[in-house]
C-alpha cells in the first residue's frame, strides 16, 4: 500500500485590521490547532516570511516543517521576470528548473513554492513537474483577462482586501511597465462597505494611475477622503453606468483596464468591454 503523508500548507496569516478582529492571539490558537492535528509523520508548509506564522509554530511543532518565501526559506523563487510570470526554483540552494506561466504577481509566485513544496513532500520529481505549470490555468476573477480592444485590456479581479489590492496591481505594474492602469472598483465587502479599511485603501492603489470608485447610495461611509488621499487620481460614480463611462472616456490604447469587486458588479467589466469594442456608450 502507497503511504501518502498528511500534509498542511500554512501560507498566509495577514493581520492589518485589527479594527475588527482584534484578538490576533485568537486567530493564532486557531491555527495552532489545525498544526496539532497534523501527524508526526507528515509535513507542515508554511510561508517564511510570514512572521504571525512563525509565532504559531513558536507555540508548539511536533510535525517536520519546510519553509517557502522568495526572500527566504527552503524552497525559493528567483523572478526571471519582474512580474512573476518566469522564475527559477531552488530547494536548500539547489536549483531544479525554471517556470513559466501565465500567471503574474508575488503572491502567484508564492502559491506556486507552496503547491511545489507539497507536491515535493509526496514523492513528485518537481524538476519534472515545473513544466507543467506552462498549462495552468487561474480560476475565474483572480485577473482574469476579458479581451483586448484598440490596444485597451480589460480585467476582472476579485479583490476584497488592501492587501489583495496592492500586491494585484503590483503584479500587473511589473508587467505593464510605464503603461497606464485604470482601476474600476466596487467596495462590496462587509469590511471594505463598513470602512474598515479605508486608511490602506488608498496606499493599495499606488500602482494605479486613476480609480474609479462605485459610491452607491447605501454605502455607510464617505468615501471622499480616499478619494483625496489619491491626489486627484481618484473619483466616485453613483451608478455602474456613470461608472462605465467615465472609465470609457479615459481608456486609450496601451491602457489596462482593471474592474475589482468580490460582488457581481453588475457585469461590469464584461459591459465595459462590449462598449469598448462596439463603440458604444
Amino acid at each position: 500500500m502507497h503511504y501518502r503523508p498528511t500534509i498542511a500548507i500554512l501560507n498566509n496569516l495577514e493581520y492589518d485590521h485589527a479594527d475588527i478582529f482584534p484578538d490576533v492571539a485568537a486567530i493564532q490558537r486557531q491555527f495552532h490547532h489545525l498544526v496539532r492535528t497534523v501527524p508526526g509523520n507528515g509535513r507542515l508548509i508554511v510561508n517564511a516570511e510570514d512572521a504571525r506564522l512563525a509565532e504559531v509554530l513558536a507555540m508548539g511543532c511536533w510535525t517536520p516543517v519546510e519553509s517557502f518565501g522568495i526572500d527566504a526559506g527552503d524552497w525559493r523563487a528567483r523572478l526571471i521576470e519582474a512580474d512573476g510570470s518566469a522564475f527559477v526554483v531552488s530547494h536548500h540552494g539547489r536549483e531544479l528548473g525554471a517556470a513559466r506561466w501565465n500567471l503574474s504577481g508575488r503572491h502567484n509566485v508564492m502559491n506556486a513554492l507552496a503547491a511545489l513544496a507539497a507536491a515535493h513532500a509526496a514523492g513528485a520529481d518537481i524538476a519534472r513537474a515545473l513544466p507543467a505549470l506552462t498549462d495552468f490555468r487561474n480560476v475565474a476573477r483572480r485577473m482574469e483577462l476579458i479581451g483586448e480592444h484598440a490596444g485597451v485590456r480589460v480585467y476582472d479581479d476579485f479583490a476584497h482586501h488592501p492587501t489583495a489590492i496592492a500586491t494585484t496591481l503590483a503584479g500587473l505594474r511589473a508587467r505593464a511597465g510605464d503603461a497606464r492602469i485604470l482601476v474600476g472598483m466596487e467596495l462590496r465587502s462587509n469590511s471594505m462597505r463598513m470602512g474598515a479599511h479605508a486608511d490602506e485603501l488608498a496606499p493599495s492603489l499606488r500602482d494605479a494611475d486613476a480609480v474609479v470608485f462605485l459610491k452607491r447610495a447605501e454605502l455607510p461611509w464617505e468615501a471622499s477622503r480616499v478619494v483625496g488621499a489619491l491626489e486627484g487620481r481618484g473619483r466616485t460614480a453613483a451608478s455602474v453606468d456613470e461608472l462605465l463611462a467615465a472609465l470609457l472616456d479615459g481608456a486609450r490604447a496601451g491602457d489596462h483596464v482593471v474592474f475589482m469587486s468580490n460582488g457581481g458588479f453588475e457585469d461590469a467589466p464584461r459591459r465595459f468591454f462590449a462598449a469598448l469594442a462596439t463603440g458604444k456608450q
